[in-house]
This record gives structure tokens, sequence and C-alpha cells, in this order.
């Protein structure tokens, strides 16, 4: 009888963490539908926007800080993406850093953000910069998106925006990001991120940012790269993968026809 009983309790449990990963995987396909009903069409926009901007020999500049920045990491040199985005990474925002409460800290460090704009990028008008924050409160996203303003250059800003209107501004203009943006795309996420609830446990776990972003974004180079050909362009600068024969004799070629809007060492 304890036999069976403990045997029961052990498939209760499993049974239970299974349950809770469909509850994550749930959510997901719940955001992902969301997305595709109500941010079709800024993603549209984002689209135009960008296509113009690689029209025009103009710059693609990407930012996000500590776990944000991971949509930077996803755009760049990516097999399949566009050679054109071009990362904005600060060593004290990247999660290397020990101890990794520095990343916080200098998210918050009011100043910081003009520093790395004024020090990496040479924004210019007719230049995009997306940038990724899901509360959109910190300093160090802000002022890059200010100083983006500042050069006539037009800001995508990747936030949470019921997050953001739940919470104050830590910068001395009192903006969030998504009130300093050309165009918004909404991760339409909990607030706080974290989406599951556990029995027991206060605090939800399993963020759904990077996997909403990510897709929002992938997305978008998928439609900018069909929007380039139909504007004429014949070989728009997409990644070819490193790991197909060949594919590094024509990475090179892209990266020599269209190295003035690249800003990074190939």
């Amino acid at each position: 009888m304890g036999h069976h009983r403990r045997l029961y309790c052990r498939i209760d449990r499993i049974e239970r963490r299974r349950f809770i990963q469909f509850l994550y995987l749930d959510r997901i396909h719940e955001l992902l539908s969301c997305i595709e009903q109500e941010e079709t069409g800024a993603m549209e926009a984002c689209v135009e926007l960008l296509a113009k901007c690689v029209m025009d020999h103009h710059s693609i500049y990407t930012f996000g800080a500590s776990h944000a920045g991971i949509l930077s990491e996803e755009l760049y040199y990516r097999a399949g993406g566009l050679m054109l985005f071009n990362p904005i990474f600060a060593r004290e925002l990247m999660l290397d850093n020990e101890p990794i409460t520095l990343t916080s800290k200098m998210e918050r460090c009011v100043g910081y953000g003009t520093q790395i704009a004024n020090s990496k990028v040479s924004f210019q008008e007719g230049d995009v910069l997306i940038i990724h924050s899901v509360s959109g409160r910190n300093p160090v996203s802000i002022e890059i998106a200010m100083e983006a303003k500042k050069h006539h250059a037009k800001v995508i800003a990747i936030t949470n925006l019921a997050y953001s209107k739940s919470v104050s501004s830590r910068h001395p203009s009192g903006k969030r990001l998504f009130e300093l943006a050309d165009l918004i795309l909404d991760n339409h996420g909990d607030i706080g991120d974290a989406c599951v609830s556990i029995s027991g446990l206060e605090q939800k776990v399993s963020p759904t940012s990077t996997v909403a972003g990510a897709v929002m974004l992938n997305a978008i180079v998928a439609a900018l790269a069909q929007r380039l050909v139909d504007l004429g362009m014949k070989t728009p600068p997409i990644f070819y993968s490193a790991n197909l024969d060949g594919g590094d004799a024509k990475n090179e070629e892209l990266y020599q026809a269209y190295r003035s809007s690249i800003h990074y060492s190939f």
C-alpha cells in the first residue's frame, strides 16, 4: 500500500511539472497570437522605415542593457540575418560581468547612456535605432534614445507598454522609453516579465520578453528582405551560413558592397 501511494505521489509531481511547462508554452502561444493581431501594423511600419534607411544608405543600430541586449546579439552576425544591424555593446552592461549586479547599477546610472552614445555611435539623420527595454524606465536606454533623437535618427522601441506605464521613470527627464519612440513594438507580456505562477511561490517564473522580441524582429527581417527585393535590390545584405561551402566568400562580397553602413569589424 505504501509503495503504491509513493508511486502515486511521484506521478502526481511529474504530471504537475508537465502541466507547469505547458502553462508557459500556452502563454507563449497566447502572446504570439496577440502580437500577430495587435502588432502587425507597427511591424509593417518598421519594415518600411528600415527599408528606407537601407535604400538611402543610412545606418541601423541596436541596443539593450543586460538581458535586453540579447536581442541585439540575436540580430548580430546571424545566418539569415541582415548584415546592417550595428549593435551598441557596452562592457559594463554585458552578462559576463562579476558581480552581475554591476549591470543593474550601470543601466540606472544617469549620464552613462549619453557617454555610450557619444563614444560608440555617430548618429546621423536618416539612421534608425532599435532599442529594447522591457520596463523602459532606466536612464541608459532613455539617454541613448535621446541622443538618437537629438541627431534626427528614428527610434524603434521594443518594450512592454502595460509594464512601462505602471512604473515611473528613473531618469531626471521623467520620460520612459516609449515616450521617445517613433515606433513602438509592444511585447504584451506580464508586468514584471515572468508569467507562470507556482503554487507556494510568491514570485512568478519564466519571462517572455526575449521570445516575443526575437519573434517580432525576425519576422521584420523576413519582411524587410522581401521589401528590399521588391524595391529592386538584387542582393540584399543577408548573411549566408559560414558553415555552408562558399558562405564565407559570399559574406565577404556582401560586406564589401555594403560596408558604408556596417560599423563593426568583419
